[in-house]
């Protein structure tokens, strides 16, 4: 099934509606935030099909949500959000998908770009060498098969308090503090932990990265001072998630729930759909499996920061300030409560490839920040920019506290590699003054610039919309990528 731009009700310049009935048995609507050039290039795939797909799931509550960087992904689309009821729900590991809490955290530098980019390709160099990319890649902090269950209950504070890499601030300043409750390494398989173990503090491929930025423009003076951010400032963005790990926990469930869902009597449209309730015995399994991928996940950008700041403090001196403003998963599963048709209710928010965007007040938000509200973090592709937004109110009313992840692909990675773009690739982007070093050609290859929508399109959508507010933009100097 096909979706045309005439199927879709426009609501207002950044709302598009799905009706419930477009595809019988849609138990709700789907949402789509977009403007009309996004959401033209969104149709170019089967991305709204899989939002109308996600809309049969048992116990949905509210619509199925479609954010602006949305694509085709496995089962739910990239960019999709969706809750359950607790109680009667189902949980679907394809509403998080395999790159369990895939992820972004921003350091703020006390440098300024005027020292750094003199020194660019020193730093990009000594970044390479004290941060392993690349698939299959070996990490620098060594955990044994007996450590690893440590890990996966306690994350960025294993790495923290057991290794000490890192400071108690680095947790403060991290969704969950860096390690989710309820993880239960008996869910866990042997070869998911033997996937993981040695891969702590390794940045894998694909569109992974790390980045050397700084601050180009301030949209919210008040905020950015709040997360300690200011014009012409170096940062880093770290960009990666559970790696072979979370990989392995995904393909482990996904199996499972395949074969559970006939017990269970679930029929869906899409078997990539595959879900289980809640409160069965492979929900909860699922549930704490993931919360242990979760975890490792954090003490892996735990370990990155630490190496980042060893190579940072290497070239500028160990006076150089590099401190955590804020890391966020955009690939999850969540218990929280939330209003629902003025009812507050226990809802499993499936976040794949969107990111938490909470509004100033809210308990969950680190004390630091609690005036403001919640740092969002939004990379961009690795030629234009990356944003820090602010969670604001309209997201608690309509999306489950949720915003975009990223600019989104438009373009598959084969087509990329491909593309006449990709062959000079390098070159314009050093002209552009942004260094690259990567493990293979086909890192920089795949992920061009032309690869993905326009992020500062897709941030205005949500700007617009109320979902987030811009605080701040933040430009590429030097890029790592597997």
């Amino acid at each position: 099934m096909k979706l045309a731009l005439e199927q879709l009700e426009k609501l207002d310049a950044c709302r598009w509606l799905i009706p419930r009935g477009t595809k019988p048995g849609m138990r709700t609507e789907a949402l789509i935030y977009a403007d009309e050039a996004l959401l033209k290039q969104i149709l170019t795939d089967l991305s709204l099909e899989q939002a109308i797909n996600v809309a049969f799931l048992p116990g949905i509550v509210g619509r199925s949500l479609a954010m602006p960087d949305i694509h085709q992904g496995y089962g739910f689309p990239i960019g999709g959000v969706a809750a359950t009821d607790v109680r009667t729900g189902v949980v679907s590991p394809g509403g998080v998908g395999f790159d369990i809490n895939c992820g972004v955290r921003l350091l703020a530098t006390s440098l300024d770009r005027e020292e750094v980019v003199p020194r660019i390709k020193e730093l990009v160099h000594q970044l390479f060498r004290d941060v392993p990319c690349g698939t299959g890649t070996k990490g620098p902090v060594r955990c044994s098969l007996q450590e690893i269950d440590d890990v996966l209950t306690r994350g960025a504070r294993w790495v923290v308090n057991e290794r000490g890499l890192g400071t108690r601030d680095d947790l403060d300043c991290s969704e969950e503090e860096g390690a989710m409750s309820g993880a239960s390494p008996d869910a866990v398989s042997q070869r998911a932990r033997q996937r993981g173990a040695p891969q702590l503090g390794t940045l894998g491929s694909g569109n992974h990265f790390l980045e050397v930025q700084y601050v180009e423009k301030i949209f919210d003076p008040e905020v950015a001072a709040a997360f300690g951010l200011r014009p012409e400032q170096v940062v880093v963005l770290i960009h990666c998630g559970s790696r072979g790990f979370g990989h392995q926990v995904c393909t482990d469930y996904l199996n499972k729930m395949g074969e559970a869902m006939q017990r269970h009597r679930i029929e869906l449209p899409d078997r990539q759909l595959a879900c289980v309730p809640i409160n069965s015995e492979e929900g909860r399994d699922y549930l704490g499996a993931m919360a242990c991928a979760a975890n490792f996940a954090w003490a892996n950008r735990q370990a990155i920061t630490h190496f980042a700041r060893r190579a940072i403090e290497r070239l500028f001196g160990p006076a150089t300030e590099v401190r955590v403003v804020y890391d966020v998963c955009h690939n999850i599963a969540k218990r929280e409560r939330h209003q629902v048709d003025g009812e507050e209710r226990e809802v499993l928010v499936h976040r794949k490839g969107a990111t938490r965007a909470y509004p100033a007040g809210r308990p969950e938000v680190p004390a630091r920040y609690r005036a403001v509200g919640q740092p969002v973090l939004i990379p961009g592709s690795m030629g234009t920019a990356s944003y820090v937004l602010v969670g604001a109110e309209g997201a608690m009313r309509e999306t489950f506290g949720t915003v975009c992840h990223g600019a989104g692909r438009r373009m598959s990675r084969t087509a990329a590699r491909h593309s006449d773009a990709a062959r000079t690739a390098r070159q314009r982007l050093e002209e552009q003054g942004i260094f690259v070093k990567s493990e293979s050609r086909e890192g920089i290859a795949e992920e061009i610039p032309e690869a993905y929508k326009d992020v500062d399109a897709v941030v205005d959508v949500v700007h617009q919309a109320g979902l987030a507010k811009r605080v701040a933009r933040l430009k590429p100097i030097g890029v790592i990528k597997g």
